[in-house]
């Protein structure tokens, strides 16, 4: 069967070295939290520091990326309706055999649930981490410059714990759908490694 490219060279750079980045974010933040024990709390906090400045460095690249590409429209989220038909169909349809309500274009790479989840993502849990995690990790020996030492710790821990748990659940459903809801399997992880899908599954 013919393929379409679908997903550029820096796409997929940018989405496997993100969720490495990501995942090992977890693993340390965890173990900072105290979750679990492998490296060392000061192991642990050192890489998370340098991890977190590195993603924040690969986000910089990805956002001029995807503003000279027009990339950015693949995220314009769709109505309300759309994303109703779309967790319908992944909650009763797809196990009931019914035609899937998208059809993929190279324009339109994501359906309408996952425009709203990688919005979602970059607006309200990116945020969340970022902001409580600068505040936490990154600039900690500035606050008093910025007048932020009256900001108790507790609340900024709570407000990071929470967002990481929050992007622990999108990774998982992320992989879970990648992996589960492809004619083929893992026909998505393939796509997203070599960027050519089947041209069956492309308009």
């Amino acid at each position: 069967m013919a393929q379409v490219m679908m997903y550029k060279g820096f796409e997929r750079f940018w989405h496997w070295l993100q969720a490495g980045l990501m995942i090992a974010m977890l693993i340390t933040g965890f173990e900072i939290h105290g979750t679990v024990n492998w490296l060392g709390f000061e192991t642990a906090i050192n890489a998370h520091i340098i991890l977190a400045w590195s993603l924040i460095g690969l986000w910089i690249f990805a956002i001029f990326w995807h503003l000279v590409t027009g990339e950015w429209k693949q995220y314009i989220p769709s109505g309300l309706t759309q994303i109703i038909g779309m967790m319908r169909y992944y909650i009763i349809g797809i196990f009931l055999g019914a035609e899937h309500p998208f059809q993929k274009t190279t324009l339109k790479k994501h359906n309408p649930l996952q425009r709203m989840a990688y919005l979602s993502l970059h607006v309200i849990i990116s945020p969340m981490i970022w902001i409580s995690g600068g505040y936490l990790y990154l600039f900690y020996t500035i606050r008093e410059v910025w007048g932020l030492e009256i900001v108790s710790f507790m609340p900024v821990a709570l407000i990071h714990t929470v967002a990481a748990f929050a992007l622990l659940t999108f990774l998982v459903a992320h992989l879970y759908l990648a992996i589960t809801t492809s004619e083929k399997p893992f026909g998505y992880v393939r796509a997203m490694i070599t960027g050519y899908e089947d041209e069956k599954s492309v308009k």
